[in-house]
């Protein structure tokens, strides 16, 4: 294969866990796996907030939320934070893949994953996918793609958590569809694809390796 069409290959970036304020969100993930968070940062062009944890030099956990103190931005907020159901708590509602060449891994993508939008937040730079009604793909199981523009990792900045990543299973009503569209993206290797079984709607279950053990984050 050719230089010119060889697939571009994206990596697991991070855990997008959606809550209805940050508060709530760290209590999630304290109870799942037993890490604290540390402060993200805003992010302007969206109205929205964060906090962290490190899981290893290139991987992160986010809890992200409306900011209560920033103004509405005008349009759909990402991650569906918008439409959170009244009385939903914190979730592992997506994920965010890396790429070096965002326009070549979203154009073979079996549908379109948005427009390739500029973000900020402090120091860091990226380059991102958001739908334009601001809502998850496929209820989270496919990514978003992202390409850093910073010089440092974001997670490479965070404190030692003593956890790491093992795996990300995803679990869908069509796992041969969701197969051929992540081996499209090039993340075929990156995640593992199961059938939903009594369920309603697809979800992700992130398992992971703790100072306590093996525990998980459940959608």
């Amino acid at each position: 294969m050719s230089n010119s069409h060889r697939r571009e290959r994206a990596e697991l970036d991070h855990l997008v866990i959606t809550a209805p304020n940050l508060a709530a969100g760290c209590e999630f993930v304290m109870k799942a796996i037993g890490v604290g968070m540390v402060p993200g940062g805003e992010h302007p062009l969206m109205g929205t907030q964060n906090m962290l944890a490190r899981l290893n030099d290139s991987t992160f956990l986010e809890v992200i939320a409306v900011n209560p103190a920033a103004c509405h931005p005008g349009r759909p907020r990402w991650f569906g934070l918008d439409r959170l159901p009244a009385g939903q708590g914190p979730r592992l509602a997506t994920w965010v893949a890396r790429t070096s060449n965002i326009e070549q891994v979203s154009a073979a993508a079996l549908r379109s994953l948005g427009q390739i939008e500029t973000m900020r937040r402090g120091s860091f730079q990226w380059r991102i996918t958001v739908p334009a009604d601001g809502e998850l793909i496929d209820g989270g199981v496919v990514p978003a793609l992202i390409q850093w523009e910073s010089g440092q990792h974001p997670a490479a900045g965070l404190p030692e958590s003593g956890c790491s990543l093992d795996v990300l299973e995803l679990f869908t009503f069509d796992p041969e569809s969701l197969r051929r569209e992540l081996d499209l993206l090039g993340l075929s290797h990156a995640v593992e694809v199961s059938a939903c079984r009594d369920a309603t709607h697809p979800r992700l279950v992130a398992h992971v390796s703790t100072p306590a053990g093996k525990c998980s984050i459940p959608a």
